[in-house]
């Protein structure tokens, strides 16, 4: 004889079953949002990368050497640094909104870990494109005096960017301390100097500082890799740090200053 359960056994069961698959619903709904938006930046890298392949086929697109490395070595890692760097900002940057998985393993020091890796990552991207640059220097065919003038004026917009970062902005805010600290997602949106003009000057004039190497050398692969190292940063804008900032500072919030 099978006993059955009482009534009010019953009810305890069905209202327990009933929590567990809503916290079952809503950790999946947290793996989901990790992924927001990612199949656009994995259906728009490979198109980025098919476009640099036809760039390379330019004549003298790949010629030249430094300190032994090849310039098609060079241009390969140059590439490969940037996704990387992306990838890695995608994965710590979600994983801690959603589940605060790196201050959970490291604590209090879990920012300045994360940070010291994107800054040896993001002054890799300046190097390398430099190196890149001399190994193809001169190859491409343009007035000097414009591309000196052309990284002037960058080597400018990069300067006074980072003024107004450090003054108004602060560079672990630019780092992405909102992630990790909630403390910060109070903070106002900053509308001083050079934002005033342009809510993401971070990446509309910070990141020309990738193109003053291809300038100065006149290196049409050094110039490739600037390109794309500044269109690839809007699509991590737009499929990984804008839907972040709603999440942060609210649905309104349409866009953040970095």
């Amino acid at each position: 004889m099978v006993c059955q359960p009482r009534a009010k056994e019953r009810t305890v069961f069905r209202k327990n079953n009933s929590l567990s698959n809503r916290a079952s619903r809503y950790k999946m709904s947290k793996l989901t949002l990790i992924f927001e938006r990612q199949l656009w930046h994995y259906l728009l890298l490979p198109v980025l990368l098919a476009g640099l392949v036809i760039i390379s086929r330019v004549e003298g697109f790949l010629t030249g050497q430094f300190i032994g490395v090849s310039t098609g070595e060079w241009f390969f890692v140059g590439i490969v640094i940037p996704i990387v760097h992306q990838f890695y900002v995608w994965i710590c940057w979600r994983t801690q909104l959603h589940y605060s998985l790196i201050t959970r393993l490291l604590g209090r020091s879990g920012f300045t870990y994360y940070s010291i890796i994107f800054l040896i990552l993001m002054i890799s991207r300046f190097v390398l494109i430099f190196f890149l640059a001399m190994s193809n220097k001169n190859s491409l065919d343009a007035n000097p005096i414009l591309l000196y003038g052309l990284s002037i004026i960058f080597g400018f917009l990069v300067l006074y960017v980072l003024y107004f970062i450090a003054r108004f902005f602060t560079f672990r805010r630019a780092l992405g301390i909102d992630h990790f600290d909630p403390s910060y997602r109070s903070a106002e949106l900053v509308k001083e100097g050079i934002f005033r003009f342009a809510d993401n000057a971070m990446y509309t004039f910070g990141l020309l500082i990738l193109w003053i190497p291809g300038l100065l050398f006149s290196s049409k692969a050094a110039l490739a890799v600037a390109l794309f190292s500044h269109v690839y940063i809007w699509v991590h804008y737009y499929c990984t740090e804008k839907p972040d900032m709603r999440k942060i500072y609210g649905k309104s919030v349409s866009s953040e200053n970095r």
